[in-house]
């Protein structure tokens, strides 16, 4: 199994990231439109990306965590999920967003790794630095 972790600041509070992360319009929104359906409650289900990105709520901590059991339809059938968790520290004038992605399936590790930058990272910066 592979992992990595990631980071984006953002112009925002910490409060503004967490709260759009479970909202469906927000996090479509900054996810550069493509369809999304979250949950804000423990044990809710989501789906991003127009169901591309699918799992479950395990833990939110408000405006600190969220730790998410998380898997894309590149996942073999018999693949366990993946762990996302999400750390939102406010300093100063931004949100460092930390992802830590780990269960990662041998060989998928890299591509999630460009994902979170390229399809995620870079429309946030776009929506919450306006």
């Amino acid at each position: 199994m592979e992992k990595f972790k990631v980071s984006v600041r953002l112009h925002c509070t910490a409060k503004e990231v967490f709260t759009g992360w479970l909202n469906d319009r927000i996090h479509a929104e900054f996810t550069g439109g493509a369809e999304a359906k979250t949950s804000a409650n423990e044990g809710g289900t989501f789906s991003a990306w127009d169901g591309y990105i699918t799992g479950t709520n395990v833990e939110i901590f408000p405006y600190k965590k969220i730790i998410q059991k998380w898997r894309t339809t590149d996942f073999a059938p018999g693949d366990e999920d993946s762990l996302l968790e999400l750390f939102f520290t406010y300093k100063d004038d931004h949100t460092l967003l930390t992802i830590t992605h780990t269960n990662i399936p041998e060989g998928q590790g890299d591509q999630y790794k460009k994902g979170w930058k390229d399809h995620y990272f870079s429309y946030m910066k776009k929506y919450f630095d306006k």
